[in-house]
């Protein structure tokens, strides 16, 4: 190969080698951005981000550290159009950063080895261009797959268990990551150079980094992989500590609830015995002419008979209490509550259970109705017994996008108290799974959709 060729090949192995790197990169986003089809459109958008960055690096002649800083920006700042978070968007391009600087790390040593072993040319300078085609194009080969499973690693551990990246959690699982890329970057610079004339290379001068610096790369890897496995524990932990927390609080409703249906129904059957008396009054007060006193003490009791009645009937005082309740909070926010709920009459299923299903369920719906402003707000509960299992289902119209995540629950847009979202879901899938049942999360148009089948005990127990 002459000189000239060379050149030409060198500069087609760049264009080369930034347009695999920027198909790894594209590869590494796919699952957290592809949730529809349509959101395949979005992928090249990640693609032209790494090239326009690359080919300004290079006009610019910036240094190498500086490509993974403006991707970072970029990215971040194209979150929106990416479908992702601020964070996340920066989470993973540090994360592939990461893999990348710490695979070529891993590799150098290698290819310093296999530089010694391959002949020289016997001094030819055809030669020596064409050993050198060689070895690029073999390490640029090796990164690559290097490269790709070590993302495909990353990828499949962070689709584990989604993470809630706030702030500290953020800093947390990004510091291996930042920090192999410094040490990276630090390397890198102390690679090669120039000592009395003479072309030195680092593992020349200290032989002992041909081991210590892929060991050390390869730490910050399997660090930054233990880190995200950490954070998902802790993630896991978490939830299960908030939702013992909400299911505490609601079974401890639900038995203030009962309560307040128990003493209703005493004064029920106090107003009973009441009535006597009451029918003595209304005799006197007719038979006195006092009709305008008649009418007030009519309406008293009227008021008195109201507040005690529970307008809707499902077969048990727990539904009856949750569903009284929220039909009493949807007619307050003029939302529409319809149901055609009817407690099983198998003696398989727990009230309480089915409690906190429709207390959670229901309360998710009333949220989305009154966020659904300037709209024709409604809610639809149904609740039937099928043969051995029960089918309850909760429909409500919503305002904006809802979107489900790959574990099939709502992914939260909220950002004053991430942890506790969705926990209520969480419950209901939790206790849905205590009858063999399961969870299933729709949306389509503007309607939200979330069933809940559950399975009679006695068919398993």
């Amino acid at each position: 190969m002459s000189e000239a060729g060379f050149r030409i090949f060198r500069e087609v192995y760049r264009a080369g080698a930034e347009l695999f790197y920027a198909v790894m990169l594209m590869l590494f986003f796919r699952p957290f951005m592809i949730r529809r089809k349509q959101d395949g459109r979005k992928l090249p958008v990640v693609f032209a981000a790494y090239l326009a960055v690359s080919l300004f690096t290079g006009a610019a002649v910036l240094p190498r550290g500086a490509s993974g800083v403006l991707l970072a920006v970029l990215l971040t700042g194209m979150s929106g159009v990416l479908g992702l978070g601020r964070k996340k968007a920066l989470w993973l391009t540090l994360l592939y950063w990461n893999g990348r600087v710490c695979g070529g790390l891993m590799l150098e040593s290698l290819y310093f080895l296999i530089e010694g072993l391959l002949p020289q040319g016997a001094g030819t300078p055809e030669k020596a261009y064409c050993r050198a085609a060689v070895l690029v194009l073999l390490f640029l080969f090796t990164h690559i797959a290097v490269l790709g499973l070590m993302l495909y690693i990353l990828q499949r551990q962070i689709r584990k268990k989604s993470l809630y990246l706030c702030r500290r959690e953020l800093c947390c699982i990004s510091l291996i990551p930042a920090a192999g890329i410094l040490f990276g970057q630090m390397i890198s610079r102390l690679l090669f150079e120039f000592q009395d004339g003479v072309f030195l290379q680092l593992y020349e001068r200290h032989p002992v980094f041909l081991v210590m610096v892929p060991l050390l790369a390869l730490l910050f890897y399997a660090g930054t992989v233990l880190a995200i496995a950490a954070g998902q524990e802790m993630a896991v932990l978490q939830e299960k500590e908030a939702a013992g927390f909400v299911e505490r609080q609601q079974m401890r409703t639900l038995r203030e609830r009962l309560q307040e249906t128990e003493r209703s129904a005493g004064q029920i059957r106090r107003m009973k015995h009441e009535m006597r008396g009451h029918m003595m009054n209304i005799r006197g007060l007719a038979a006195s002419g006092s009709y305008g006193e008649l009418d007030a003490y009519i309406g008293r009791m009227d008021q008195e008979m109201g507040e005690l009645e529970l307008m809707l009937q499902t077969g048990n005082a727990v539904t009856d209490v949750i569903v009284n309740d929220k039909r009493r909070q949807c007619l307050e926010a003029g939302i529409s509550f319809e149901t055609d709920f009817h407690y099983p009459e198998t003696g398989g299923y727990e009230a309480f259970d089915l409690g906190i299903i429709l207390q959670n369920l229901l309360q998710n719906a009333l949220e989305a109705g009154k966020k659904a402003a300037g709209e024709e707000s409604f809610i639809t509960l149904a609740g039937k017994q099928k043969g051995k299992f029960f089918l309850i289902e909760v429909k409500n119209n919503f305002a904006g996008e809802v979107e489900i995540g790959p574990e099939g629950m709502i992914a939260t847009t909220k950002k004053e108290d991430v942890r506790m979202h969705g926990i209520g879901l969480f419950n209901v899938r939790r206790t849905a799974e205590k009858y063999m049942g399961e969870l299933e999360l729709k949306a389509e148009g503007q309607v939200f959709c979330a069933t809940v089948l559950l399975q009679e005990r006695s068919t398993y127990e």
